[in-house]
């Protein structure tokens, strides 16, 4: 109430709001920014009085509820935590351009971010000879599929990022493979992404090793037996996903695992050892 008070049209009122706010401890304002139902008067006051004040600027961006523009004006009080969140929601990262392009000069991002944020600023587009046996797959109309590669080859990155948060499964088939790992992980935060389409990510062997370490990083995806199993079997995984996922198989995939040629043998020879000590566990008949 103060906050909204202080922008009374007022001049008195909104002065004594204003200096009466000043005597407020800062918990009381984080936890204000933490509501959804917040005034957006609420988010503006504090972007424009307390953006420097600890774990204000990070509240905004935490608050989806906050206007991006807004987290724009305080991107640059923002620490790790804070974007890290907004790299969780590519939605609203990418909904006001400058965002993205301001946080890319960031220094209190971690490397990682730093990397990922980067990928806003390059302008990697889709070949499409690169992806033309995904296009296939994923879009079996050639003319259809003709018209959506011009179309995405006319994008930029947040323009790409949009589409695979925002479009369809044809979409989402072709941007998995694009050059942009955080237009790789817009796909994977797509609210429309369904579990069969999981499951057929984590067989590809033509799409990034990025992509896969990410589906291997989000437990609701791994709560998948085929989406585990299909990660296990796929040449392309990182060899230290995939060790951890052996004692997950059932007998049947591990068996066939041990066989497969086609994993690395650090995998292929740890699949064996496992089965020999299952098989030596096994109660005699």
């Amino acid at each position: 109430m103060l906050a909204i008070l202080s922008m009374d049209d007022s001049p008195a009122i909104a002065e004594a709001a204003h200096e009466c706010i000043t005597t407020q401890p800062l918990a009381s304002f984080i936890a204000a920014l933490t509501r959804t139902d917040a005034d957006p008067r609420t988010y503006s006051y504090c972007a424009e009085y307390l953006c420097e004040q600890p774990g204000v600027a990070d509240a905004l961006a935490k608050n989806i509820a906050c206007p991006p523009a807004v987290v724009t004006r305080v991107s640059a009080c923002l620490t790790s935590d804070g974007i890290q969140a907004l790299l969780d929601n590519l939605d609203r990262l990418s909904s006001d351009p400058e965002l993205g392009s301001k946080l890319a000069y960031s220094t209190a991002a971690t490397p990682e971010q730093q990397d990922l944020l980067a990928e806003i600023q390059t302008n990697k587009q889709l070949k499409e000879q690169e992806i033309a046996d995904t296009a296939a797959k994923a879009v079996p109309d050639v003319q259809k599929r003709k018209t959506l590669l011009q179309r995405l080859g006319s994008m930029n990155v947040v323009q790409r990022i949009q589409l695979a948060v925002k479009g369809g499964r044809e979409e989402r088939g072709l941007l998995i493979r694009d050059p942009n790992k955080i237009v790789q992980r817009a796909v994977l935060q797509s609210p429309r992404l369904t579990d069969l389409e999981v499951e057929n990510f984590a067989a590809m062997a033509n799409v990034s090793q990025e992509v896969l370490r990410n589906i291997a990083k989000n437990r609701a995806f791994m709560k998948s037996y085929i989406v585990m199993k299909n990660l296990a079997k796929n040449p392309k995984s990182p060899i230290d996903i995939t060790l951890h996922l052996l004692p997950r198989l059932i007998p049947a995939d591990l068996k066939q695992l041990a066989g497969n040629k086609n994993v690395p043998e650090t995998l292929r020879s740890s699949a064996q050892k496992l089965q020999r000590q299952r098989n030596m566990a096994r109660p005699a008949e």
